[in-house]
């Protein structure tokens, strides 16, 4: 995958807790509803298919009110990488306002826990920037601290990932 600055946004960061165990918070609905949208914000409906072609939809609740994203899987690589878009629509339709493309991938990390990457391509460099000036940093940022903290309040209930 080659990274284009002009549309593209990504971060990288340590994860301490097994990619396996991320890889199931990131592709169960009821786990994306913990760490998906920085607090006091949140994800009140959650619908995965997980295949090239099914759905991936959230609805978050933001100040009130609620946004819904509709969008589709394109990869499934199983607990290495998951790539969705609002590009299109379950069934490939093409989406009325399309944003962005996003890249979450999973890593083993030589000494523990997961080194986890996302990378956001955006179809103009206008769109890009929107989503910089949006918090792209800090909101990815914040979600990947609540999926962190998420993913330990599994482990110490003694979770097992599948």
């Amino acid at each position: 995958m080659k990274f284009d600055s002009s549309i593209d946004l990504t971060f990288t960061r340590k994860i301490a807790a097994p990619r396996t165990l991320l890889w199931e918070c990131w592709t169960t609905p009821e786990h994306v509803k913990n760490f998906f949208v920085p607090k006091p914000h949140h994800v009140v409906d959650c619908q995965i298919e997980l295949r090239t072609g099914g759905r991936f939809n959230t609805t978050f609740k933001i100040e009130g009110k609620e946004m819904r994203n509709e969008g589709v899987c394109l990869e499934i690589v199983e607990g290495h990488r998951l790539v969705f878009t609002n590009v299109y629509t379950e069934g490939w339709r093409p989406a009325a306002d399309p944003f962005m493309t996003a890249i979450v991938e999973f890593e083993d990390h030589p000494d523990g826990g997961t080194i986890y990457t996302v990378t956001v391509r955006h179809s103009s460099e206008d769109a890009r920037k929107r989503h910089e000036e949006m918090g792209f940093y800090n909101g990815w940022g914040t979600a990947a601290t609540q999926l962190e903290e998420y993913a330990k309040s599994l482990q110490a209930k003694g979770a097992s990932a599948s």
